[in-house]
């Protein structure tokens, strides 16, 4: 997913400056889909701004912390934004994950080896799968919390049982192949 896009959307709600945008990712649980580096952040904020996508309202100045700009979506970054959400929504996506790469040569490797790693990766996976279950039950059970972001969170859920699935039958291919 585009960092502008992410950026765009959550001004959409209303004025926020960059850290502000962070701490919303991070409250929402958004880094399990999105990759966002504070550095790109910024450099992204830079680029919006210099596009006329955005624009600053408001510098807080505080002695004891850096000075936070504050920034709202234009009438242009409105149009933007949802240009670049249709053409996400429109995307489809290739799956390229560095396992698929060390399956390839999975036969050269020690199989008790293979087998803890993937004992560990279900176990994660499993834990993070629990941790998504109860994160969704609180957030149905909240008044305000948009439907579409229970889809969200039902999407993510979905996709790690099924990659418990595949990891397991894995394990149990690469445990009848010593």
């Amino acid at each position: 997913m585009s960092i502008k896009l992410v950026i765009l959307g959550l001004l959409m709600e209303g004025d926020k400056h960059p850290y502000e945008i962070q701490q919303i990712v991070n409250e929402r649980h958004m880094k399990h889909y999105i990759k966002l580096a504070i550095g790109s952040l910024y450099y992204a904020f830079e680029q919006l701004e210099k596009q006329g996508y955005v624009e600053v309202t408001d510098i807080i100045r505080d002695t004891n912390r850096p000075d936070k700009t504050v920034y709202r979506i234009t009438d242009k970054g409105k149009e933007y934004f949802e240009q670049l959400l249709l053409e996400e929504m429109a995307k489809h996506e290739h799956v390229h994950r560095s396992i698929y790469a060390a399956l390839s040569f999975a036969a050269y490797a020690d199989s008790q080896k293979i087998n803890n790693v993937l004992q560990k990766r279900i176990e994660e996976t499993k834990a993070l799968l629990e941790k998504m279950r109860q994160l969704y039950e609180r957030k149905r059970k909240e008044e305000n919390v948009a439907k579409l972001k229970l889809y969200i969170m039902t999407g993510v859920i979905m996709h790690l049982e099924t990659e418990i699935q595949w990891l397991e039958q894995l394990q149990q291919a690469a445990a009848q192949n010593k």
